[in-house]
């Protein structure tokens, strides 16, 4: 037991670089995927209903009426937001929900999203060799992190819906998380393990001087 302690304490650099390894890992695979279409098209309901990021979509706030109850039989002939009429479920392609994605500039942005982000998981990997950079990389880590995390306050989708059925929903609204409310409120993780990484950064930036 005695050397599993020593073992662990005497590796804390050694895992603190595991943690820029594990957050590069993360942000190249994730923003790499940000070309495909599925992907783009995924984060829509993140982005058109952020107050900070909105401004990049050309129909943000745009509403329109559901006629075949595309969003839900609840919805039929009422008015919602439009881009819940033109989802793609991921691995299904339909043109003209395509086309409505490619006018409202969710791939262009998406592009530009995930090249940014791959640019945070190498800044913060490159903190390895280079203190003054992971400090930077790490920092953006968290800035990202607190971001995605507000997701859980603006978009509706991180939450199970109520889509009815043959017997009461028993389950659904706050606190209970859907698919897309667990996959953001995993981003927790990466804003204290981008702290972490800018601390140990600073700290050997601080010797230096």
């Amino acid at each position: 037991m005695q050397k599993l302690l020593s073992f662990l304490a005497d590796s804390e650099r050694c895992f603190v670089n595991f943690i820029r390894v594990a957050i590069f890992i993360v942000m190249a695979w994730i923003g790499g995927l940000k070309v495909c279409q599925y992907e783009a098209d995924g984060i829509v309901p993140f982005v058109t209903n952020s107050p900070f990021m909105s401004f990049f979509y050309n129909n943000s706030g745009k509403t329109a009426i559901d006629e075949n109850g595309v969003t839900g039989e609840a919805n039929k002939g009422k008015e919602v937001a439009q881009y819940k009429l033109h989802k793609n479920p991921e691995g299904k392609m339909v043109k003209a929900n395509i086309e409505w994605h490619k006018e409202n500039g969710t791939y262009v942005f998406s592009y530009g999203l995930g090249a940014f982000i791959c640019l945070i998981g190498l800044l913060t990997l490159l903190g390895i060799w280079s203190p003054k950079i992971g400090v930077i990389g790490g920092l953006l880590t968290f800035g990202m992190s607190i971001v995605t995390l507000s997701f859980l306050i603006t978009t509706p989708e991180v939450y199970v819906p109520n889509l009815g059925g043959d017997m009461p929903t028993p389950a659904y609204g706050f606190p209970y998380l859907s698919g897309a409310g667990r996959l953001v409120l995993k981003d927790i993780i990466m804003s204290a393990g981008g702290l972490i990484a800018a601390s140990e950064a600073a700290r050997r930036l601080l010797k230096k001087n």
